[in-house]
């Protein structure tokens, strides 16, 4: 879900031609549960297989990466690790509120309202550990790399970038730059319908008159994934003017011992060094077998998928990396 600063963060349009030849580093969990959630049927049912195994989110992680791909930029995905304690809370709520979403897309099903359908269909993604897999394979059948986050994905993209090993984070949270990640890119994976955002990290913090760590404070006080809902009655606004005003130690002792563990979460994070960024042609049979023999996919569409994929590697990936030596 992540925090949601919309109110007081403000980025910039660019164009892919702005990041070509850039290397981005996709949260990835964010990035399968948005497939997961918009690539769907006009009723809200997700894309099956034979089997009936979903596939909305190897759709979208195939298709969506070649035009990545194929614009010039070199993507790199990061998955989560072991979730923080203090997101057992908001994990647990998040399964309840599924449940309730699935009865009402049921109900809406019923009636035939296609519209509340789909609405409610796109509240209801679960992630098993077969799709998790699955996910993996094919990211690797691509050729892109794969990065294994200790902890939360956003915060080790975040990292990556602030040591320069990427030009900046792919997600739609806002998380990324609590963490201190210098860049945040947003819509790189949504339809070709959203134009490309750009926020600065710096930038932001210049204009709003703070340091991060009270970027931070102001994030708890509205909620994140670690204290779901925040402090009652506390928006973005609202929030940056207690902390602006000094107001924040007002609120320590409702929060508790959890406010210096969230702020630890986002200012001293757990992450990694053991990752290689290193991008390889597409193996084309590995991605045939993942997605048209195991999961059902059109052969025909796979095929110029592939195509099209080891022409961006042989244009931008590896003409890249040659160029390097002269």
């Amino acid at each position: 879900m992540g925090v949601n600063l919309r109110e007081l963060i403000t980025g910039h349009e660019i164009s892919w031609a702005d990041l070509r030849g850039r290397k981005i580093a996709i949260d990835a969990m964010n990035t399968l549960y948005q497939f997961l959630s918009s690539i769907r049927q006009p009723d809200g049912t997700p894309l099956m297989d034979e089997n009936g195994r979903i596939t909305s989110h190897m759709s979208g992680l195939f298709y969506r990466t070649v035009r990545i791909c194929e614009n010039g930029i070199k993507p790199c995905y990061v998955f989560d690790g072991k979730p923080p304690e203090l997101k057992g809370r908001e994990l647990e709520e998040r399964k309840e509120r599924k449940q309730r979403a699935e009865e009402k897309w049921l109900e809406a099903k019923e009636r035939g309202d296609l519209e509340e359908a789909r609405k409610q269909a796109s509240r209801t993604s679960r992630f098993t550990e077969e799709m998790l897999q699955d996910s993996k394979l094919l990211v690797e059948a691509m050729g892109i790399p794969l990065v294994q986050a200790p902890g939360e994905g956003e915060v080790q993209c975040a990292y990556m970038c602030s040591k320069g090993d990427v030009y900046a984070t792919g997600s739609q949270d806002y998380d990324a730059l609590l963490a201190g990640s210098p860049l945040l890119i947003r819509n790189m994976t949504m339809q070709e319908k959203y134009s490309l955002e750009q926020i600065g990290l710096d930038e932001n913090l210049k204009n709003l008159g703070l340091t991060r760590e009270q970027l931070v404070d102001i994030a708890i006080l509205v909620g994140t994934d670690f204290n779901p809902g925040g402090v009652r009655g506390i928006g973005p606004k609202k929030g940056y003017q207690i902390v602006r005003e000094g107001r924040m130690v007002e609120y320590r002792d409702a929060l508790g011992k959890k406010y210096e563990m969230i702020r630890k979460l986002f200012l001293e994070p757990e992450t990694t060094d053991n990752y290689k960024l290193a991008w390889r042609r597409p193996d084309a049979d590995s991605i045939r077998k993942i997605l048209v023999d195991e999961h059902s996919f059109s052969e025909m569409r796979v095929e110029r998928g592939i195509k099209r994929l080891d022409e961006a590697y042989a244009k931008n990936i590896s003409q890249a990396s040659l160029s390097q030596w002269f």
